[in-house]
């Protein structure tokens, strides 16, 4: 039953308000000063307040601030005896649904209540809605357990309260969006768009008109003006997924949007202004493609102030079971079935195998096998042929002096001197990135 707070001074047209109010179906609570009708709004979920605005403790427009202030869900309309242009102007000011005139427009009274009232309904989707993203991209959610990965958590939740530009690295698949979602929603932005663009999926053209937005008439197909990625995350966040993909022309016009503010729309000679926070991510060595001036040095020192790196699946084994478990569960109830029980030899696989697709893999890999399972258990009969039948390559027996055994004793000493940094790692050997990552994999580093 929606709840109906009257407060007025007045207790005749107090009480003869209540009865019409309750004759709708709605639960009524009345007050005759500012400060029980407080303590009324403190113990009870009220969804609209009718308030006088001439009462013997204060005055319903200056006590509007406080109750938008403290229950922001509330909706109020205001009553007066005496119409007053200059407090109707300030009473909508300070958040009052309506401002309505006591005698002259007593049936208007209902109607409004019920248009507060689909008001307040909306707010309130909107609240669980946004509380439920809220739930979704937490830290919490975030699943593992590996030291690995609560260390990158651990960095991730100390620059979310700031407005540092963040730099997620690691291969794809790692969960670099899903990073992206936690560091804004524990922001200071949170309730503000948050905008992902991936820089890969378009060309030099579209891209361009995509984060800057574009004038009419600006290009064949022009047909009216568009807004930008960047006008789109004004006063929230900007994830610029694959930003190692980006054209070099506009890897410049970027780095000063990121140093101004501003930018200009294709086909716009004015600029605008858009105050946004930065979170870019990328699969790439931009340091080792900064060198080889394949991608910008000085945006990559302006990316670079804060980088995280999201470790592959393989260096967080620990992680795969309760992953796996997840997924499971998630895919059962998907094909709506019961939750299936996962046998020691199926986690075994997926503990041994080598996931160069890292998370994303895995969960395409339990989706397949549920769909395929016949029983009520998961066994690796339903794995790939090439996780059931992996070589166990930690195990192969290599010769100490081999070239393969040097090989492999010196990658793991640059390694251990760069603390597991991949990057610094495969620039401190003059390989590539994935040839290192080829390497681990092969040596079972």
């Amino acid at each position: 039953m929606k709840t109906i707070l009257i407060i007025d001074d007045e207790e005749k047209l107090r009480k003869l308000l209540a009865r019409i109010v309750k004759s709708e179906g709605f639960e009524v609570l009345e007050a005759s000063d500012l400060k029980s009708g407080f303590k009324k709004l403190e113990h009870n979920d009220v969804d609209v307040m009718l308030c006088d605005v001439k009462l013997p403790d204060g005055n319903g427009v200056d006590f509007l601030q406080k109750i938008k202030s403290n229950f922001p869900l509330t909706e109020v309309i205001l009553l007066t005896a005496y119409g007053n242009i200059a407090d109707g102007v300030q009473a909508m000011k300070n958040g009052a649904f309506d401002y309505i005139v006591k005698g002259d427009d007593n049936d208007k009274i209902i109607p409004l209540l019920h248009k507060a009232l689909e008001k307040v309904q909306l707010q309130k989707k909107v609240k669980q809605l946004e509380k439920r993203i809220s739930d979704k991209y937490s830290f919490d959610t975030i699943i593992g357990k590996s030291k690995a990965l609560e260390q990158v958590i651990d960095l991730a939740k100390k620059v979310a309260k700031t407005d540092s530009t963040v730099l997620l690295t690691g291969e794809t698949g790692t969960g670099k969006e899903v990073f992206a979602q936690a560091i804004h929603e524990n922001s200071n932005r949170v309730g503000k768009s948050f905008v992902a663009l991936n820089c890969s999926t378009f060309s030099k053209e579209i891209l361009e008109s995509e984060l800057f937005g574009h004038k009419q008439g600006a290009f064949t197909g022009a047909i009216k003006d568009k807004k930008g990625y960047i006008e789109e995350a004004n006063d929230g966040t900007l994830f610029l997924d694959e930003i190692g993909e980006m054209p070099l022309e506009l890897q410049a016009k970027l780095l000063r949007v990121l140093e101004t503010n501003e930018y200009i729309p294709v086909g716009d000679s004015t600029p605008k202004k858009s105050n946004f926070r930065l979170i870019a991510a990328t699969n790439k060595d931009l340091k080792s493609e900064s060198e080889n001036h394949t991608f910008r040095s000085d945006l990559y020192f302006r990316l670079n102030i804060f980088e995280i790196n999201i470790p592959p699946l393989r260096e967080r084994v620990k992680d795969i079971a309760p992953l796996t478990t997840y997924f499971v569960q998630q895919f059962s109830e998907k094909i709506n079935r019961k939750t299936l029980e996962i046998a020691p030899d199926f986690l075994q696989k997926l503990e041994s195998y080598h996931w160069s697709g890292n998370v994303r893999e895995l969960k395409n890999i339990i989706e397949r096998s549920v769909i395929l399972c016949n029983g009520a258990t998961l066994t690796s009969e339903v794995l790939p042929n090439e996780i059931q039948h992996q070589e166990d390559k930690t195990n192969k027996s290599m010769s100490a002096f081999s070239m393969q055994s040097i090989e492999k004793l010196h990658i793991q000493k640059v390694l251990n001197y760069t603390k597991g940094n991949k990057a610094e790692t495969a620039r401190l050997l003059e390989i590539g990135i994935a040839t290192l990552y080829r390497k681990i994999d092969d040596f079972g580093l």
